[in-house]
């Protein structure tokens, strides 16, 4: 990996999201060179499904080799951001780098993104970026090698990234119009500005609640891969900035080579991640090129249950049984569209559960809606769900605990098709 060179000793760091996850082995990173970090995020107390704190963070980073001040910091409260930059510069005498990590997201079309969930997208990634960025400005601008940096895409402006969840990618691309202006506005200063995003995805605990299990931990790359692109950047001069930079090309480019290090599995066929042309694809561990996922299974021209989508379902109901039913306590209704067009729906909720074509005689909790193909792909395995449905081939209304669930009886399924 990315060897430390001491380049940040004795700096000082605010890095906001920073308890856990990139923002947190960003900090870690810096650390070990012996940076100050100001650690600003929310997580004071524990959170029920996400491990660690403000105070878990610092301690790990005082370990580490760095100083750590912890700050409790809505990043949309702009006294607290002033608070904690104001106890930054006071405690370590300036601040050299602002890492604006805090973000919020959620995956969801317009008529399912309601105002709140919109305002905390919007609060957090696009203004809370803007709002920590001006409060940092008048110290970075006497600070030592001062560098801007946001966890944030390239600016890709096709349609395929704003159709199915216009309000995330509004909020995102906030964060990165930031870094494209600031960079020339802050020139004058040596301020550099740059964001950073990753190849692929990256496994965090926050993902593992997003994607439904742990799963997909095989298909992403560690945060590693993160830090260390992120310690490069800012071990660099003020000369560079206004680049959206992605992490392994930072790397190769420094000259670390072995990329497969930063995977979970050796032999994984790696997910793209948003915002890049290639999303959707696999990315080879060896040849770091982009890989065609497998092909379709032959399908017929008909919904019916000689398909391959009614195939599919007749081994779904092979596997029905009253303790399945007892653990999910749902009914689904699928929406097929493309070659073998038709609706079916899955009772988990009644009895020792049931299947059929057509409407769903009840009320269904979900409603999934996809082509017959990616249905096949991902029932036997060949498509990750939360992948389905971050790359729009999956469209759910309704209960999203619920669709997840869905999720573990595609496990077992793979083996039987």
């Amino acid at each position: 990996m990315a060897a430390n060179t001491g380049a940040l000793a004795g700096r000082t760091i605010f890095i906001t999201g920073a308890s856990r996850g990139i923002g947190k082995a960003i900090a870690l990173k810096c650390a070990r060179d012996g940076a100050n970090i100001v650690i600003a995020a929310k997580t004071a107390e524990p959170h029920p499904k996400l491990p660690g704190t403000i105070f878990s963070a610092a301690k790990e980073i005082e370990e580490a080799g760095g100083k750590a001040l912890p700050c409790v910091v809505d990043i949309r409260d702009e006294k607290a951001v002033n608070t904690a930059v104001e106890q930054a510069a006071s405690t370590f005498g300036g601040i050299d780098v602002l890492v604006n990590n805090a973000s919020a997201i959620s995956l969801t079309g317009t008529e399912a993104t309601d105002m709140k969930k919109y305002d905390l997208m919007n609060g957090i990634n696009a203004r809370g970026t803007y709002l920590c960025s001006r409060a940092c400005l008048p110290f970075l601008k006497k600070g030592t090698n001062a560098h801007i940096l946001n966890i944030s895409p390239p600016l890709n402006m096709k349609p395929r990234w704003f159709q199915n969840h216009v309000a995330y990618t509004m909020a995102k691309y906030g964060m990165s119009m930031c870094a494209l202006g600031m960079a020339e506005e802050f020139k004058p200063h040596k301020i550099a500005v740059n964001a950073l995003w990753p190849r692929t995805a990256i496994y965090t605990a926050a993902m593992e609640m997003i994607g439904g299990g742990a799963g997909i931990k095989d298909d992403c790359r560690k945060v590693d891969i993160m830090s260390d692109a992120a310690y490069i950047i800012l071990s660099k001069s003020t000369d560079h900035t206004g680049n959206f930079y992605i992490d392994d090309d930072v790397l190769k480019e420094s000259g670390v080579t072995d990329l497969s290090q930063y995977a979970f599995k050796k032999d994984a066929k790696l997910l793209v991640d948003f915002f890049l042309d290639d999303f959707g694809t696999a990315l080879s561990n060896e040849s770091e090129a982009p890989v065609s996922q497998s092909s379709e299974p032959a399908s017929s021209s008909s919904g019916g249950a000689n398909s391959e989508v009614g195939k599919t379902f007749e081994v779904v109901k092979s596997l029905l049984n009253d303790d399945l039913v007892s653990k999910v306590q749902g009914v689904y209704q699928f929406d097929i569209k493309g070659k073998e067009e038709g609706k079916w729906w899955l009772d988990l909720k009644n009895g020792s559960g049931s299947i059929g074509q057509g409407d769903c005689p009840g009320d269904s909790g979900v409603t999934l809606t996809l082509k017959s193909d990616d249905f096949v792909k991902m029932f036997r395995g060949k498509l990750k769900p939360t992948m389905a449905f971050m790359s729009g081939k999956l469209k759910i209304k309704g209960d999203m605990a619920l669709a997840m669930k869905l999720e573990k009886l595609m496990k077992q399924l793979p083996s039987k098709l």
